[in-house]
């Protein structure tokens, strides 16, 4: 039986999960890294609306699957301007999550805008948005964000700030 456990070591908030033998191996077999960046700018938080049918209307944080032989880090950079238009600079891994057996491991950074403007493809989202805390929390509170971890990185980081 899997539990999950919340804790912070050396600034980096996690998740971890208590497994046997088994579960680890058959995690190790299908497990997937999707990088992630938090972005803020002038007390904002930079968030896209999906529009995959999986999430269609749910926010996130810019973030996608870590391809095959890519760093976790280029990722990261990727995914930020082909969901959003904005070239980033990585400042730190702030988080590494990994919910369930199932669920893809997680690598979150903050990161600073360091060129482009908003642009995206609307075949993967809906929109980008730079929003304030109470607008997130509204959002949240709407079940509009699409997972829980996504709120409580931008909860942890207004709450530091």
């Amino acid at each position: 039986m899997c539990t999950i456990n919340r804790f912070l070591r050396k600034s980096i908030f996690c998740y971890y999960i208590d497994m046997n033998q088994i579960e680890w191996e058959a995690t190790i077999e299908r497990a997937a890294v999707v990088a992630a960046c938090l972005i803020k700018k002038d007390h904002r938080y930079l968030l896209v609306q999906e529009s995959q049918p999986k999430a269609y209307g749910l926010w996130n944080l810019p973030a996608g699957h870590v391809d095959k032989g890519e760093k976790i880090r280029e990722a990261a950079v990727r995914e930020v301007k082909e969901e959003t238009g904005y070239a980033v600079h990585l400042i730190k891994e702030i988080a590494i999550l990994h919910e369930e057996a199932i669920n893809a491991v997680k690598h979150i950074f903050s990161a600073d805008i360091v060129g482009g403007e908003i642009s995206f493809k609307t075949d993967e989202i809906l929109d980008v948005k730079w929003l304030t805390f109470e607008e997130v929390k509204t959002i949240n509170d709407n079940g509009k964000i699409r997972r829980p971890w996504v709120w409580d990185i931008i909860q942890k980081d207004h709450l530091e700030y």
